[in-house]
């Protein structure tokens, strides 16, 4: 494994939990991520990982699927229930049909192993700045028509009702209102609110848009905000009056 990474250069320190079962791995990930300058500690079993996010509030979990006390997936359900954690899962198989579901369950990134520790620090500093953006002297609040989005806060509202979104809903939204009225095709999304390459099968994206129309109140096919653009891919934009 390589144990010299990449330097992840954040304004200030962030905090990693890593929650895997084998204590080499554990302690070679660990001893990388805090020589990349995160403030890093690890847990041995699912368990100990809930109750460490509960206790310690890290900014981001490396959540390995293989532990010995519960399923990875069912350990991100639980996670995802207690906490709007950023989590990158760490998987023994490529399988895309579990790596999907794992994105959908509420993962943010997904690394299959064996992976090096500056690949690891790449993707966690990509999740980071998706996750925590920089404030600009005060909270950065989008307007489009009747929807409200507060970067800051990360909280939507729509006509002055509160949206409840989910932490990937809540970064699609954002990224959809911060290029209002132009066409956003799956490729840009992939990248910059998935993190990752555009693999040409990719069923993350409408899922997510599905979910983010419902809770809008509106469907595919009688739109108000989000306009499916045959082909190419979606758009965000003020409902027409009058």
């Amino acid at each position: 494994m390589n144990v010299r990474p990449d330097r992840f250069s954040p304004a200030r320190a962030f905090s990693a939990l890593v929650v895997e079962d084998d204590r080499d791995l554990a302690g070679a990930l660990v001893r990388g991520l805090r020589e990349a300058g995160f403030l890093a500690r690890s847990a041995a079993t699912a368990l100990d990982g809930l109750r460490a996010v509960a206790r310690d509030a890290p900014d981001v979990v490396v959540l390995d699927l293989g532990l010995p006390d519960l399923d990875g997936g069912e350990a991100l359900r639980m996670l995802r229930g207690a906490s709007d954690v950023p989590v990158v899962v760490a998987t023994a198989r490529g399988d895309e049909l579990r790596i999907v579901q794992l994105l959908n369950n509420g993962a943010d990134d997904y690394l299959v192993k064996p992976f090096s520790v500056a690949q690891l620090v790449a993707r966690l500093g990509a999740v980071l700045r998706r996750t925590h953006r920089p404030g600009d002297g005060g909270p950065r609040v989008l307007a489009v028509g009747g929807l409200r989005v507060d970067l800051a806060r990360r909280e939507a509202s729509l006509d002055g009702h509160p949206v409840p979104l989910n932490r990937k809903e809540f970064d699609l939204l954002a990224y959809l209102a911060e290029n209002p009225d132009r066409v956003i095709t799956r490729q840009e999304l992939v990248a910059a609110v998935w993190g990752r390459p555009h693999t040409g099968r990719e069923q993350s994206v409408d899922v997510h848009v599905s979910w983010l129309r419902r809770k809008l109140g509106e469907t595919a096919a009688e739109p108000r905000y989000l306009t499916t653009v045959r082909g190419v891919g979606f758009r965000l934009t003020a409902p027409t009056t009058g």
